[in-house]
């Protein structure tokens, strides 16, 4: 059987856990609405200022811009230490409603508001192989040069 939500609030509205967002964020989940298998559908929606904390996911993530203006930064992690380690920007890159991206699996990043402009997003996160669940490592970070977690 088919079904459709609605991502201007059609779905069920999830807790936006602090431990992984700085600012005011709102989750609506739709996978459970449209029955989706094999993947983790979410309308987020981040006001001004707000972002993800740095994480990586254990399956590919794609991410489609539904409003506002956002921005994605990837990183690349230093050292041995599972707890706290080194980090460097590797890229930046502006988001506005249309844009689709694709995360791969293990890329450590972050995305969320660029400045002033509140910003939404669709994210499909895609389970690893035949898991049943999704795995997201959250770090805290100063976003320039040090990570500790995962959290």
């Amino acid at each position: 059987m088919m079904r459709k939500a609605s991502i201007r609030g059609g779905g069920r509205a999830r807790r936006a856990d602090p431990r992984w967002f700085t600012g005011a964020v709102r989750m609506d989940a739709l996978s459970g609405t449209i029955g989706a298998r094999g993947q983790d559908l979410y309308h987020v929606r981040f006001a001004r200022g707000a972002r993800t904390k740095l994480h990586a996911h254990d399956g590919d993530q794609i991410l489609v811009a539904t409003g506002g203006r956002g921005v994605l930064e990837t990183f690349r992690r230093y050292g041995r230490s599972r707890s706290r380690f080194r980090i460097r920007r590797t890229g930046r890159m502006a988001l506005a409603g249309g844009d689709v991206v694709r995360i791969p699996a293990g890329a450590l990043h972050a995305h969320g508001s660029a400045g002033a402009s509140a910003f939404s997003h669709i994210a499909i996160n895609i389970h690893a192989g035949r898991r049943a669940s999704y795995g997201t490592a959250w770090y805290e970070s100063d976003f320039a040069a040090e990570a500790s977690g995962p959290i």
